[in-house]
């Protein structure tokens, strides 16, 4: 085989069953933290895959997309960029940026508690600034400038010590720094047209994720937006090759959908956008507690999920077969924002008593009982019985759940955990919501 000629019959050679710990880890924790959290500024309009390419550009509500918006002509962000910092190169972001406050073994055990399976921090984003000594980047890399550590080597110690998994995000598809591209003003220039897709890069971008998976041994190899067109092979320098060699050194990892047309564990979707990939076997959803994956100081509570909405979104997700990818988006020192933490707080105490009805379920057979969106109830199966999850989002505190006796043994259902009290009815279960309920109130029906 030449480096050029990698079938679809090659990829599928790559193809193994999902690995059991993955179908068992329904939430993890996304990191997204960079020289970007320093200005940490974006305008919060909305939830990608709602709002049409030339007004989600020009008014990005990605913050750590902000080198690429303060070069499209007019934006705000670049008003903001020269109002406030009178138009600095972005790499001064990066002297700025110290970390002087990061503690990892804090930042680990607040996911821990708020019940996540496995943590993917950005190695490199966009800007193309590794937060790692990577190959080939001289000094434009968190070891040599900025917080002089390596922020990934200190990210996964602390997630190990915690028992939890280690993933890795690296944009593959961008680098604006080592091949610059005039800004991206549509999603056909992200994902094409201005692209890398050059031998050169796919060299570079091959060596740094190698890299990685020889110093840190992920369990996940998390890639963006797309891989180098010329390094889709299996020669030297080869993403099949690069494939190869992280399944040698851990048989039991994994790695996403964004390669391009090659190779993948599992599908993504992103807040909105591509919905359509969560009709797969396998899939994972990902969005940030607001609508930037970046620290953005311009949002607020209104532009926030409480710890009850996070709940509320991890267990449809669940419910629908899916897992749920939330980020994180620190500060440039290193402190995670108090909202975001309440956020993980909060979801954390309802997880206390939901994981274990979430780890290792199932989507319900279709027919068996029926979702709703006010009473909002989502299903999962657990082999022997059924769990609902209700919750009332409009403020209501009684939910019926019509349900067929020879189905379920419906004198037999439970309540869990400070969410509500259950009762039988004649057709099905009468749920009491609690007001201070941390989370949809969980519910056992054992099947008949």
């Amino acid at each position: 085989m030449t480096d050029s000629t990698a079938t679809p019959e090659d990829w599928n050679k790559l193809s193994r069953p999902v690995p059991e710990w993955f179908q068992n880890a329904p939430f993890g924790i996304f990191i997204h933290w960079g020289a970007y959290s320093v200005p940490a500024w974006a305008e919060p309009i909305g939830a990608l895959g709602t709002i049409e390419d030339h007004e989600w550009f020009t008014h990005n509500p990605y913050a750590e997309w902000y080198y690429n918006t303060i070069r499209i002509d007019g934006s705000p962000a670049q008003q903001h960029h020269r109002e406030v910092f009178g138009g600095e190169d972005y790499d001064a972001f990066l002297d700025q940026w110290k970390a002087e406050q990061f503690d990892p073994a804090d930042w680990a055990e607040l996911f821990k508690f708020a019940g996540a399976d496995y943590v993917v921090p950005t190695t490199k984003h966009h800007d193309g600034i590794a937060l790692w000594d990577a190959p080939g980047t001289g000094e434009r890399n968190t070891v040599h400038r900025g917080p002089r550590r390596d922020l990934i080597g200190e990210i996964a110690r602390a997630v190990d010590d915690k028992g939890l998994k280690l993933g890795l995000y690296y944009s593959g598809g961008l680098d604006w720094h080592v091949r610059p591209f005039p800004p991206h003003v549509t999603s056909e220039s992200v994902h094409d047209t201005s692209r890398p897709k050059d031998a050169g890069y796919a060299e570079y971008a091959y060596n740094h994720v190698v890299d990685l998976v020889d110093k840190y041994q992920p369990d996940v190899l998390w890639n963006d937006i797309e891989w180098p067109d010329a390094g889709k092979h299996f020669g030297e320098h080869g993403l099949g090759t690069l494939f190869e060699h992280f399944y040698s050194i851990n048989p039991q990892g994994v790695v996403n959908d964004r390669w391009g047309a090659t190779h993948k564990d599992y599908a993504t979707s992103e807040y909105e956008a591509a919905r359509e990939n969560e009709s797969e076997s396998e899939w994972e959803n990902c969005r940030g507690i607001g609508f930037s994956f970046g620290y953005n100081q311009v949002e607020g509570p209104e532009q926030s999920l409480t710890g009850r909405q996070l709940a509320r979104h991890l267990t449809d997700v669940v419910s629908r077969g899916g897992h749920f990818l939330l980020n994180v988006g620190p500060r440039a020192d290193g402190t995670i924002p108090e909202i975001q933490r309440q956020a993980l707080t909060g979801l954390g105490e309802w997880m206390a008593t939901a994981k274990q009805y979430l780890v290792g379920a199932r989507p319900l057979q279709d027919g068996m009982a029926a979702s709703s969106e006010d009473p909002w109830i989502r299903w999962v199966d657990r082999g022997t019985e059924a769990v609902a999850f209700v919750d009332s989002p409009g403020g209501g505190t009684e939910a019926a759940i019509k349900l067929d006796a020879g189905r379920f043994s419906l004198s037999q259902a439970v309540a869990e955990g400070a969410g509500g009290t259950v009762q039988a009815t004649g057709d099905g279960l009468n749920v009491t919501l609690l007001p201070d309920r941390p989370g949809p109130a969980i519910i056992r029906v054992p099947k008949a």
